[in-house]
């Protein structure tokens, strides 16, 4: 029986996201991104294809590395004009009871204590369907937004991290025992004073003295998302994910990933099965694998190789938009996403990638890989990178939507489920308990099960 395979769907509260130049495609609908109605037929749509969870990415400022402005960002809608993830998740639960929603939120601006208490909210409404994916940031255009001249250097944003997350678990876990909140209409006692407990914390970054003022939520902490692939990425991820997010152009490139990231988690004290790990993938379907080419070559005739390049330039940190085309893509380190390069390196080590092939290649998908067929030859290949590559299941980007997420759902989820390798029901409870058949709260060795009070 093959593994069963996880699915989240990538996307962002905007019109482009990974595929630049798309939203032109006639059939694109992406650019209703600021309609209510859409956001809940999507939502509604994963729920229909049995998808995990959507994955909503953020950025907190604008592509403007590529030429030295903003002005090929704004052209081409690359990532903006954008919308807040967050507000989005209410509505979208309310029109499902299983989908699960894993929301981008950066810590390097968001104050803990009401970041903790917007969380505990969310987790409420859904009834324990949320996921945060924590990042540190990577956009100068986003440190100055925060009053700062520019980011934070790369590992001490991951010194930071640590120190926040401890203090979120410190909010979400130990501020409120379970049984504190005591509804005795009789006595007049809603809460229990000696259950809450005031989180005192004086660290090198952070200074907190209050309660959590939310109630304990069914999840209290949120299933943990994280990105990273750093060295000093992996080692968070170890500690404190359960779900990491990665990126590889074939399968082969892939294995080492995997294997780095589950052996952080056995450094860390935790099993290396405690980390689910999705790739990013883009999927093109039709009924034969002929006619899933033709698609691909009709959505290649939209796609914009400037808005790809003002992409990686945000992304890596470095100016493209004066390289020669046949001009090989160096790695260069810097304070923005440090392996951003690597994918493409990583897909075959001796193949010299240019400037000009790197446009091509992330102006589809971004940085994942694109797979093309009927599918069965979808279906295939999806399962193979499950067995071969150690990953539990994929992150899907989008090219034409809604079509792409509903062609997936209707032409390869019968084949995955088919194969023993999908699932045809959700299990219950929460996203942690869906994923993981376990919870719905962390449990040791996971750092943040320290912080809890014994019932």
């Amino acid at each position: 029986m093959p593994k069963q395979i996880r699915l989240n769907a990538f996307n962002m509260n905007c019109a482009v996201h990974q595929s630049p130049g798309l939203w032109r495609h006639p059939r694109d609908r992406s650019t209703e991104y600021t309609s209510m109605a859409w956001w809940l037929h999507l939502a509604k749509e994963l729920e229909r294809g049995f998808f995990d969870g959507m994955f909503l990415a953020d950025v907190t400022g604008i592509y403007d590395v590529y030429g030295g402005n903003s002005r090929a960002a704004l052209r081409g809608g690359i990532q903006v004009p954008l919308n807040d993830p967050f507000m989005l998740v209410p509505a979208m639960a309310a029109v499902t009871e299983h989908l699960g929603f894993g929301i981008t939120g950066n810590l390097t601006c968001e104050p803990p204590h009401t970041f903790a208490r917007r969380f505990s909210t969310l987790d409420h409404l859904t009834a324990g369907r949320v996921g945060w994916n924590i990042v540190t940031g990577y956009l100068n255009s986003a440190a100055r937004a925060q009053g700062q001249a520019k980011q934070t250097a790369h590992d001490t944003r991951y010194d930071i991290a640590a120190e926040y997350m401890a203090l979120m678990y410190k909010l979400w876990e130990g501020s409120w025992e379970d049984d504190a909140v005591r509804l005795d209409r009789t006595a007049g006692v809603y809460v229990d004073p000696d259950k809450v407990h005031r989180v005192q914390h004086e660290g090198e970054w952070f200074h907190l003295d209050a309660i959590h003022l939310s109630e304990p939520s069914p999840q209290r902490t949120p299933v943990l998302f994280q990105a990273g692939t750093s060295t000093k990425g992996v080692a968070f991820a170890g500690r404190h994910a359960e779900c990491v997010f990665v990126g590889a152009n074939s399968r082969h490139g892939m294995v080492p990933v995997t294997q780095n990231i589950r052996a952080n988690a056995v450094a860390a004290g935790r099993r290396a099965e405690d980390i689910a790990i999705f790739a990013m993938l883009t999927v093109v379907v039709d009924d034969t694998d002929a006619l899933a080419r033709d698609r691909l070559e009709e959505y290649r005739r939209y796609a914009s190789p400037e808005g790809a390049l003002t992409l990686l330039s945000g992304w890596s940190g470095v100016d493209f938009s004066d390289c020669d085309p046949e001009e090989p893509l160096r790695f260069v380190k810097n304070d923005a996403i440090q392996t951003m390069l690597s994918p493409v390196s990583r897909s075959n080590p001796e193949q010299v990638w240019t400037v000009g092939r790197a446009a091509t290649h992330y102006a589809l998908g971004g940085a994942s890989p694109v797979l093309v067929g009927s599918p069965t030859t979808v279906a295939e290949e999806m399962i193979a990178w499950v067995e071969t590559a150690g990953v539990d299941g994929f992150n899907l980007t989008y090219t034409v939507a809604p079509e792409s997420i509903t062609g997936f759902i209707d032409r390869v989820v019968p084949e995955l489920q088919n194969r023993g390798a999908y699932k045809t029901s959700y299990g219950p409870g929460t996203l942690r308990e869906k994923l993981f058949a376990r919870g719905p709260r962390l449990s040791s060795p996971h750092p943040a099960a320290a912080y809890r009070h014994p019932v």
